[in-house]
Formats: structure tokens, C-alpha cells, sequence
């Protein structure tokens, strides 16, 4: 019989934290995700605020109780929930949101990178074009790290998350240690 054993996106046992100076890049293996698109004609509030899924609207992100979410496009969102009750969490929102949304597993799809520093901006700012010091906690958006398609979203001023292609775990990584060398 097979013995298999998790790993996380970076191919190993434990998340990796790595630190640079003041900042620290924490991989999140902590996390279920699912996406949640709202099918034509059809209005999520209710069954969404029953189940404590928040709905933010565009380049916003809302954390509720046990659902986080975030705007990806028009009646559609990325929602986020503690993996340790919510490892089903796509079976749960269909569960809780019928036949009114579209909901794909996606815990597996994404590397989540937690950046925790004085002022994170000095690193974003090599690395993608979003004014970081600028926006407000809470805003959230899709933007391009060292040529990667990622979620950008602030949870204040010194905290960011960063959701990237799982394939490209390792590529996404070393961007963000290289930016965090080369400004601190």
C-alpha cells in the first residue's frame, strides 16, 4: 500500500518561512480556497451572509467568520477558510449556496505567500506596479510579479498577501527574496 505524505507547494513537509532583515515571507499551507462565481441571474446575499461568506466588490477584500473573500471579476471571488475545518470547503459553499453559484476547489491550484515587514512597499515596488503604500487595507488585486499572474491583497500597512501559480512556487519565491536583497 502506497504511503503518501503532503507536501506543500514549495515540496516540502513544513511551510517554508523565510526572513530577510525586517521582513518575513511565510508560506500558507493553513488555508482552503475555493471560487465562488454567482450563475446568471441569480443573487448570493442571502444564502451568502447565512453562511458568513462576505462578498466584497471590486478590489476589495473582506474577512467574515470562517470565510475570507475577494473580488476576482464581476460575481465572482476567490474565498479563503482555515484548512483545518474547512478542507472541503468547495462542498461546503455548494452546500450553503445551491444552485445559485459555480464553486471550484482551488486549495490546491495556488502558492500563498503571507510578506510581514515596516513597509512591505520597498519590496512590491520591484516587483509589480500596484502603489502599495498607497492603497487602503483590504484592497485587492490581480497584477504581475516577475512575469506571474498573482493576487495582490493588503491586510495593512505592513502585511500582504501574495496568491500565485502553485507550478510556480519556486519562481515567485525567489523573486520575492531577490526584490527583499537588493532593497534592504
Amino acid at each position: 500500500m502506497a504511503s503518501l505524505m503532503p507536501l506543500t507547494s514549495l515540496g516540502k513537509t513544513q511551510a517554508t518561512v523565510v526572513t530577510h532583515g525586517p521582513l518575513t515571507i511565510t508560506e500558507r499551507t493553513d488555508l482552503a480556497l475555493a471560487s465562488v462565481a454567482a450563475r446568471r441571474g441569480r443573487d448570493l446575499t442571502q444564502a451568502a451572509g447565512a453562511a458568513g461568506l462576505p462578498l466584497p466588490g471590486p478590489a476589495q477584500y473582506l474577512a467574515g467568520s470562517p470565510y475570507a473573500a475577494f473580488w476576482v471579476a464581476p460575481e465572482m471571488w476567490l474565498v479563503e477558510a482555515p484548512f483545518a475545518s474547512h478542507e472541503l470547503i468547495a462542498d461546503l459553499l455548494k452546500t450553503a449556496l445551491g444552485d445559485g453559484a459555480s464553486v471550484t476547489e482551488q486549495t490546491d491550484a495556488w502558492v500563498v505567500f503571507d510578506l510581514a515587514a515596516p513597509d512591505p512597499s520597498v519590496i512590491l515596488e520591484r516587483l509589480c506596479n500596484v502603489d502599495f503604500a498607497a492603497v487602503s487595507t483590504g484592497y485587492a488585486t490581480r497584477t504581475v510579479m516577475d512575469h506571474l499572474g498573482v493576487y495582490l491583497i493588503k491586510h495593512g500597512p505592513g502585511a500582504a498577501r501574495i496568491y500565485g501559480p502553485r507550478s510556480s512556487a519556486e519562481s515567485l519565491l525567489h523573486a520575492l527574496e531577490t526584490a527583499a536583497h537588493s532593497a534592504l
